[in-house]
C-alpha cells in the first residue's frame, strides 16, 4: 500500500481536517490545527507531504522520524500540530487496513471508558453556576472553568474575589464531590498565580490548570509550593523533549497533551508513558473537533495514568458548527454517568462525514484568538 494523495479541509468553526488515501482504497482522516493559526499548519502539512507521497503508510514511525529530522529545524506549534494531523491519520489507515481500533495496536485497552468533561466560560463575568448546574443535570461530573479575566502582574484583589465567588457559584450549583478545574490559560503571572493558587485551596479543586505560561520553568515551581492542589499543563508543549524538564523536576501532577499538536498519537503516547514512570498523570487537551477527540481516545485507552478526557460538545467555540455535525455516525461519542466508551470501530473509529466536510470547507474560517487589552492599554495575555 503506498500514499497517493493529501488533500486539507479548513472548516468551521476553528479546525483544519487532513484526508490521506492511498492506492487500496483505504483513506486515514487527521486534524492537524493551531487554533487561530489554521492556514499556517495546512501550510505545513502540503510541505510535509512531499516526505509522503508514494511512501508505506504503514510505516508510521519511520515516517513521523523523517517528518520531525529530516527538515533540521524542527518543534514548535505548527510545526508540531502537522506531524500530529499526519500521524492520526497513518494510524486511522493502519486501524482501517487491519479491521481493528488503533488501540488494539498500541497493546491493547486498559479500560473501557474514560471519565469526560465539560467547560462553562468564566474568563468573563457570567453566570457560570447555571452552566454548571446544566452540565451537572445532564450527567456530568466534572467541568472546567477559565478562572479569571485580564489579569495584572499584580493586580487588585477585587479580581481576586471575583475568581473566588464565581468558583463558589459553581461549587453551590453541584455538588461537594463535583470536580471542578480552573484553568489560568497562562494569562497569569506569578505574583497573582501564587495568591490565587493559595485562595483556591479551600474550593478542594479537581486541578489547576496552567496556573503559569509553561516556559516560566522558576515560576512554576514557586506556585507549585504554594498550593496542594494537583497543577496541569502541557497543551502548549509539544514533544517528549518539551515534558522531559516538567517532569524531571516535579512541575506538574497531570500532563496535557494536545493529540493535534504534540505529534499526535505516535508522539502522545511515549509522552504518557514518561508521565507514568513519574507517577504523573494524564487528561489530554482536546477543545477541538471529532478526529483530535477519537485520537485521544486510542491514547487514553492504553495508558494507565489517563483519568479524564476533555471534550468540546456544545462549547461556545462550535456555535454553527459542533463536532457531531461532522460524523456520519454521532452515537459514537454518547455520554452516560459523566463518561464515554472507548470507540469500537476500526481506525480511530469514527466515520467522517466528507460530504459535510467539503460543504463546510467552502465557508471556512479565518478565527484568531480575542485580542484583550489591560486598563493602560497594554497588551494583555489571552
Amino acid at each position: 500500500m503506498n500514499i497517493t494523495n493529501i488533500e486539507t479541509f479548513i472548516v468551521p468553526p476553528r479546525w483544519c481536517f487532513l484526508k490521506i488515501e492511498t492506492d487500496e482504497g483505504i483513506v486515514g482522516w487527521g486534524e492537524p490545527v493551531v487554533e487561530g493559526r489554521a492556514h499556517t499548519v495546512q501550510a505545513a502539512v502540503h510541505e510535509l507531504a512531499d516526505y509522503l507521497i508514494g511512501q508505506d503508510p504503514g510505516r508510521i514511525e519511520d515516517l513521523w522520524q523523517v517528518m520531525y529530522r529530516s527538515g533540521f529545524y524542527r518543534g514548535g506549534a505548527v510545526f508540531m500540530s502537522a506531524i500530529a494531523g499526519i500521524d492520526q491519520a497513518l494510524w486511522d489507515i493502519k486501524g482501517r487496513a487491519l479491521g481493528t481500533p488503533v488501540y488494539n495496536l498500541l497493546g491493547g485497552a486498559c479500560r473501557d471508558r474514560i471519565r469526560v468533561y465539560s467547560w462553562i466560560g468564566g474568563d468573563r463575568p457570567a453566570e457560570v453556576g447555571e452552566a454548571a448546574r446544566r452540565a451537572h443535570a445532564a450527567g456530568f461530573t466534572a467541568v472546567k472553568m477559565n478562572a479569571t479575566e485580564e489579569l495584572q502582574y499584580v493586580d487588585s484583589y477585587a479580581k481576586v474575589d471575583a475568581v473566588l465567588a464565581r468558583v463558589q457559584a459553581v461549587r453551590e450549583a453541584t455538588a461537594p464531590d463535583f470536580g471542578i478545574a480552573v484553568d489560568f490559560h497562562g494569562r497569569v503571572h506569578r505574583p497573582m498565580a501564587q495568591v490565587l493558587a493559595r485562595e483556591l485551596e479551600p474550593y478542594r479543586l479537581m486541578f489547576i490548570e496552567e496556573p503559569v505560561l509553561s516556559e516560566h520553568v522558576e515560576a512554576l515551581r514557586d506556585v507549585k509550593r504554594a498550593t496542594t492542589t494537583p497543577i496541569a499543563l502541557g497543551e502548549r508543549l509539544y514533544s517528549r523533549w518539551d515534558f522531559k524538564q516538567v517532569l524531571q523536576e516535579g512541575l506538574a501532577d497531570i500532563l496535557q497533551p494536545d493529540l493535534s499538536h504534540a505529534g499526535g498519537i505516535s508522539e502522545c503516547r511515549k509522552i504518557a508513558t514518561m508521565a507514568e514512570a513519574y507517577d504523573v498523570a494524564l487528561a489530554p487537551h482536546c477543545p477541538l473537533g471529532p478526529i483530535a477527540l477519537a485520537a485521544c481516545l486510542q491514547v487514553d485507552a492504553v495508558s494507565h495514568n489517563a483519568f479524564i478526557q476533555e471534550q468540546s460538545l456544545g462549547i461556545h467555540y462550535n456555535a454553527g458548527s459542533d463536532l457531531l455535525d461532522y460524523l456520519t455516525d454521532q452515537t459514537v461519542f454518547e455520554y452516560a454517568g459523566g463518561f464515554v466508551q472507548m470507540p469500537l470501530g476500526p481506525g480511530l473509529g469514527i466515520q467522517v462525514n466528507e460530504d459535510v466536510v467539503r460543504e463546510l470547507a467552502r465557508t471556512g474560517h479565518r478565527w484568531r484568538n480575542p485580542v484583550w487589552r489591560h486598563a493602560d492599554g497594554s497588551v494583555a495575555e489571552w
